[in-house]
């Protein structure tokens, strides 16, 4: 499993790769499974769909890994204006937003984390101006520092600023301990990224022991748990500690990628489970795509058996 996922997150840094992908034509009809178009007016289009339905989201500007300022002021203005875009919607923590502090300026040498905090500042603000927030998305182990960093001084004035934690990292079950304090709101993934056995488990079994370990973490605190997981056993999980430590059902909810399970999405929902689905648009998806392919192997299929049905 883990060789494959490399692999995949391998050709996602190969620009050549990026271009044929891109190129495909078969790539745009998979790509509409998890991607809800290019432009606002798509993804706010999904954003009302989603909710008629009685499932909450959270939207990302796709981009990462800007490599100058001007790119990452770019990255500030598209969310200002997906913020402003929702405010007629009047959806409130309904519809929040999930930022990569990548796309902020976070790897630009000589203070790139305090750039970060500064363009995604007025984020935060003007999340909070129409009724809803902001999380801050994880990415590779080496960002984590800078990344809970730019939480801590975005929750001195929005305390509902969301972090994201990825189970797969060794340190993960201290830094749940930290977060679980009232009124903190962290999603538990599972982790996307191809990180070394230093910091990272690297079987399924492990991976998965310590996503539940760090979920009762989550559960018996005082915060928010936002379970970020498709796994059925690890969502039932959930499920079982939240009636255990007697959660009402807005004190927590389940999250999952939008085009992925989305029956069960649904019937989740149905049963009165918070649901949130992560809605990402925009054009720079092939990150986010060739990620989302390597996480499962029937995300891979799903892409292979399309291919393969248009020749």
């Amino acid at each position: 499993m883990f060789s494959q996922k490399a692999l995949l997150l391998g050709a996602s840094r190969r620009p050549e790769l990026r271009r044929l992908v891109i190129g495909t034509p078969v790539t745009r009809r998979v790509v509409d499974r998890f991607v809800a178009g290019e432009t606002l007016d798509g993804a706010l289009a999904v954003v009302r769909q989603l909710c008629g339905e009685g499932i909450a989201v959270t939207l990302d500007h796709l981009g990462e890994g800007v490599t100058d300022r001007a790119e990452a002021v770019r990255s500030r203005d598209a969310y200002l204006a997906l913020l402003e875009g929702l405010a007629p919607l009047q959806l409130g923590r309904a519809a929040e937003v999930s930022v990569k502090l990548s796309a902020f300026g976070q790897a630009l040498p000589g203070g790139g984390t305090d750039l970060a905090l500064e363009l995604v500042r007025p984020v935060a603000e003007a999340a909070s101006a129409i009724g809803t927030t902001v999380t801050l998305d994880m990415e590779e182990s080496a960002t984590v520092d800078s990344t809970l960093a730019v939480l801590a001084e975005l929750r001195r004035d929005h305390p509902g600023t969301g972090a994201v934690l990825q189970a797969a990292l060794h340190r993960t079950e201290d830094d749940a301990a930290a977060l679980a304090v009232p009124g903190s709101r962290v999603r538990l993934v599972k982790g996307a990224y191809d990180e070394p056995p230093s910091v990272a488990w690297q079987s399924r079994a492990d991976v998965d022991a310590a996503y539940a370990r760090c979920l009762g973490v989550l559960m018996r605190g005082p915060g928010h748990p936002m379970v970020g997981s498709h796994d059925p056993r690890l969502v039932s999980l959930a499920q079982r500690l939240a009636d255990h430590e007697g959660r009402t059902p807005d004190s927590w909810e389940v999250q999952m990628l939008h085009g992925i399970r989305t029956d069960e999405q649904r019937r989740l929902a149905a049963e009165g489970v918070c649901v949130r689905a992560y809605v990402p648009y925009g054009v720079d998806w092939y990150g986010y795509f060739v990620r989302r392919l390597a996480e499962r192997p029937a995300n891979l299929r799903f892409f292979l058996r399309s291919l393969v049905s248009t020749n």
